[in-house]
């Protein structure tokens, strides 16, 4: 503004230069604009975009290393929700924020460059700055609730989609599309409203932020004008001056669009730190040693442990529970549903803390150990078997990634899902569908099997991890077995006697307690709890 308002002066008006030398210094400086204006918009998005992608990983790191309670309790939606949209928010207010920081940098220069020019008219041209100013502050008192009521809500109908893709099939049986169809709509028509809300707040206040500051553009045609008419300041400085007062109302013109930004992204920002600030509770000591050249021996002293989600005042699962296991040995936990069974295969890799009482592998209480070095050494095969949508080489790889192929099929050979993965078209490169729902029930539970053998574990927690496999392939399966459990120590929790015949000793559980301990002959001859947990075990498999 400077050299356009000398040149009209100097140039046109008094004739005293020549204007070439405007004309080129005004293309000069417009290529410096645009050379450094694209740097800086350059590094200003990339900025963002690192941080976004540094956020995101700093999110999911902090959700791998949260507790099985804080995901018992939180929906999946709202983590998606968090981890995506949330950290969207902020890298917008990254990306664009700086921008009006500065311009608000070029508002204090042009501020001063005005005074110099004339004080009275540079007050005239700021006289509608603090109805900008107020008026963005009541909008950011009204936007702030409703976007995080937006959020939230985002995250309500991102937690319906999640469960029912993931449960379509329960959903396709019961032929409740038309419900869960009206359920989203019904968290729809709530997103809508504080939608809405938030357009009306902004269609409000905006034009008003917008306006004013054209208001006093026109204050300052009008009495600058008057100036120029009087000779009291030369056309080129008023052209100039207005020049000045355009760079002015830039960061106020943009101040509502960074309100709706800033409160957007303050929303998503308590909502991420209430991630980042969630407590860990299942967390290694600062002095935790590696389980090193573990033997198996297990040992549950006087545990008691009731879920997180039940609070204090709820039913313990395992009620001042004492079990102790010798390396090598077979051990089948048999008990009704609800007993604490598949409760123990949990707290061994520790993925939950016992209230009191202790777990020890090997004398060590597993609250001393570090979790890595403990979790290689438990394998756990559950009875619902989770598989990645990879290659089934992967999915069988995936707790040890750098494992040759002819491990890889010795592991499957081992599991009895040699034969049906070869007789696939793809063979071991065969991508599983989401969750592995291409393959059977019990083709799934194989390959679970497999991943755990790979990691050779030393020992070995099959949480009735056979219910979904056919009576011939379970003996072949538990003909490999017996040879893959010697030496090691290992744990079935199971309702088929066939399964449980694998077993040296069988325990029987009954709220949250152990009430008989023996061989299953001996049980079987003078426990009628046990005679009775078997007879419903074996009317469930029937059944089933």
């Amino acid at each position: 503004p400077a050299v356009l308002g000398a040149g009209i002066d100097d140039a046109l008006e008094s004739r005293t230069r020549d204007l070439a030398a405007y004309v080129w210094a005004l293309v000069g400086l417009a290529a410096v604009r645009f050379v450094f204006g694209g740097l800086y918009r350059y590094g200003l998005f990339r900025t963002a975009y690192r941080f976004e992608t540094d956020l995101r990983a700093l999110v999911y790191d902090k959700l791998t290393r949260l507790s099985f309670a804080y995901f018992d309790r939180t929906q999946s939606g709202q983590v998606i929700s968090r981890a995506n949209s949330d950290i969207r928010s902020i890298q917008l207010l990254l990306a664009f924020g700086p921008l009006v920081l500065m311009s608000g940098l070029t508002f204090v220069m042009a501020f001063v460059f005005m005074l110099r020019i004339h004080v009275l008219l540079t007050l005239v041209a700021l006289s509608t700055m603090p109805g900008v100013w107020l008026a963005g502050t009541r909008l950011r008192t009204r936007v702030f609730p409703l976007s995080w009521v937006v959020q939230a809500r985002t995250a309500d109908i991102a937690t319906i989609v999640d469960e029912n893709i993931n449960g379509i099939r329960v959903v396709m049986s019961h032929a409740a599309e038309d419900r869960q169809v009206r359920a989203l709509a019904r968290a729809a028509q709530r997103l809508r409203w504080a939608s809405i809300e938030t357009a009306r707040q902004r269609a409000r206040w905006t034009p008003l932020i917008e306006a004013l500051p054209r208001l006093g553009a026109a204050l300052v045609l009008l009495y600058g004008g008057s100036l120029a008419i009087d000779g009291t300041i030369q056309v080129g400085t008023l052209v100039a001056f207005n020049a000045y007062v355009i760079l002015l109302q830039t960061p106020f013109r943009m101040f509502g669009f960074l309100m709706i930004q800033a409160q957007r992204a303050s929303a998503s920002a308590q909502r991420i730190f209430e991630i980042l600030d969630e407590d860990i509770e299942v967390d290694e000591k600062p002095d935790a040693v590696d389980l090193v050249d573990a033997v198996g021996r297990v040992e549950l002293r006087d545990v008691r442990f009731r879920y997180p989600r039940t609070g204090k005042s709820g039913p313990y699962v395992l009620d001042g529970l004492s079990l102790r296991i010798e390396p090598g040995e077979r051990v089948a936990i048999v008990g009704r549903t609800g007993s604490g069974k598949s409760t123990i295969a949990r707290l061994l890799p520790r993925f939950y803390d016992v209230e009191s009482g202790a777990v020890l592998i090997d004398g060590h209480d597993v609250r001393d150990l570090t979790l890595r070095s403990l979790r290689h050494h438990v394998g756990l095969v559950l009875d619902e078997p989770f598989l990645f949508s990879v290659s089934l080489r992967d999915n069988i790889a995936y707790g040890r990634p750098d494992a040759s192929d002819d491990e890889v099929i010795a592991a499957a050979k081992a599991a009895q899902a040699h034969d049906f993965i070869t007789a696939l078209p793809e063979g071991y490169d065969t991508v599983v569908g989401e969750r592995g729902y291409t393959l059977s029930g019990g083709q799934r539970q194989r390959i679970a099997i497999a991943r755990t053998l790979l990691v050779n574990p030393r020992i070995l927690v099959l949480d009735d991890a056979t219910s979904a496999i056919d009576v011939t392939t379970e003996e072949a399966i538990h003909q490999a077995l017996e040879t893959l459990m010697e030496g090691r120590t290992t744990i079935v929790i199971a309702h088929r006697l066939s399964t449980i015949a694998l077993a040296d000793r069988v325990v029987l559980l009954e709220g949250g307690r152990i009430v008989a301990d023996g061989t299953h002959s001996e049980l079987l001859a003078t426990e009628p709890r046990y005679v009775d947990v078997l007879a419903h075990g074996e009317e469930r498999s029937d059944g089933a």
